[in-house]
């Protein structure tokens, strides 16, 4: 699997969402995450939301690892250095 198939993947399950994922062996994925839907959500709950939009291929031979790293846009521009 392909990194730009895991961001359209996680960018259709969380509509709006920014993504970016990297990876260059095929199996081990790291991604950031950017959505309002993580609001009020604890870190766990967040990470849920990402590896629900991946199904079956988490764990399995298509992905075998990600790496994650969730943001709510607030907490992203105060992370970035914007806000």
């Amino acid at each position: 699997m392909r990194a730009s198939e895991i961001q359209g993947l996680i960018g259709a399950g969380l509509p709006g969402a920014q993504v970016r994922v990297s990876g260059d062996d095929g199996v081990h994925f790291e991604a950031t995450v950017i959505s309002e839907a993580f609001a009020g959500k604890s870190l766990a709950q967040q990470h849920r939301l990402v590896y629900g939009t991946l199904g079956e291929r988490m764990g399995s031979e298509e992905i075998h690892a990600l790496a994650l790293k969730t943001y709510t846009p607030e907490a992203w521009r105060r992370f970035d250095g914007d806000g």
